[in-house]
C-alpha cells in the first residue's frame, strides 16, 4: 500500500539505479532486471482442481493479474513443487493508488471479499487442492486481512466480509506476504492494524526488504520495488513448498 508520492519516488529511483547499472554492469544486466520487474502475470490454470492453487493480490498500481512480484513468486514456486499442477488466481480488486479517495477502503474490501470467496469456493469444490495465499504491498494488506479471525475493532461489521470459517484454514497451506504495510503506515490512512488469524500464524511468512519504509522503518524508497529481484520470492516459494 503506497502513497502517490512514494510511487513517483520509486519510479525516479528505479530510473537512476538503472542508469547507474548500465554504466557499470552493461545493458545485459539492466535488461535482465527489467524483464523480472515487468514480467507479465502468469495465466490461470485451466485445471478446475489443481494440486496447488496460488491466490495472489498485486500491489498498488500494478497491472491486472498477479503483478511483477506475484509473477516472480509463482514462477519460483512452480519450480519447487515437482510434477504437481499449479493454478493461479489473481485477486480481483482495483489496487488503487488514490489513497485520499473516500472510496479507497471499498476497493481493499473488494479484494478481501474476492480472495476469501475464492478460497472458500475451492475448499468446497476442490477439497484436496492446497491453497497458497499471498500478496504484495497493498495486496499483502488484503491477504493479511483475509486471514483475520475477527472484524477489526472500529470497523462496522456490516461493511466488510465476515471472517472465513475456521475449518477453511485446513485448506490453506501457506501465506506469503511481501512488503506488508506497517501499523504506522496504515495509521496515515485510518486503516486498522493487520492481525494474522491464529490458525494462519504458524504458516505465514512476512518479508520486508532492508530499507523498505512501507513495511519497516527504512528510508530507501527503491527497496519497496525490489521484491521480484532480491531473492525474497524464491525464499517465500521455498517456505510455501515446505508447507504443502
Amino acid at each position: 500500500m503506497q502513497s502517490g508520492s512514494v510511487e513517483r519516488d520509486v519510479v525516479k529511483l528505479i530510473n537512476k539505479r538503472v542508469r547507474r547499472v548500465a554504466a557499470t554492469a552493461g545493458a545485459a544486466a539492466v535488461m535482465a532486471a527489467s524483464a523480472l520487474l515487468n514480467a507479465p502475470a502468469p495465466s490461470a490454470s485451466a485445471d478446475p482442481c489443481p494440486d496447488v492453487d496460488v491466490v495472489f493480490a498485486r500491489g498498488s498500481g500494478e497491472p491486472s493479474g498477479v503483478g511483477g512480484v506475484g509473477g516472480s513468486f509463482v514462477d519460483a514456486l512452480r519450480g519447487q513443487i515437482g510434477g504437481r499442477s499449479l493454478g493461479v488466481y489473481p485477486v480481483n480488486y482495483q489496487a488503487s493508488t488514490d489513497f485520499g479517495n473516500p472510496d479507497f477502503p471499498v476497493t481493499v474490501i473488494d479484494g478481501i471479499r474476492d480472495a476469501g470467496s475464492h478460497i472458500e469456493s475451492m475448499a468446497a469444490n476442490c477439497p484436496k487442492t492446497r491453497e497458497v495465499l499471498g500478496g504484495y504491498s497493498q495486496g499483502a494488506a488484503v491477504a493479511g486481512f483475509v486471514t483475520s479471525a475477527a472484524v477489526p475493532p472500529g470497523v462496522p461489521a456490516a461493511m466488510v466480509p465476515q471472517p472465513m470459517p475456521p475449518e477453511i484454514a485446513n485448506h490453506v497451506a501457506a501465506v506469503t506476504l511481501f512488503g506488508t504495510p506497517s501499523d504506522q503506515f496504515l495509521q496515515k490512512y485510518g486503516a486498522p492494524t493487520i492481525v494474522i488469524g491464529p490458525l494462519y500464524q504458524p504458516k505465514t511468512l512476512e518479508l520486508c526488504a532492508p530499507g523498505d519504509g512501507i513495511c519497516g522503518n527504512g528510508s530507501d524508497g527503491f527497496a519497496h520495488a525490489t521484491y521480484a529481484v532480491n531473492g525474497m520470492t524464491n525464499q517465500a516459494a521455498g517456505f510455501a513448498a515446505s508447507h504443502l
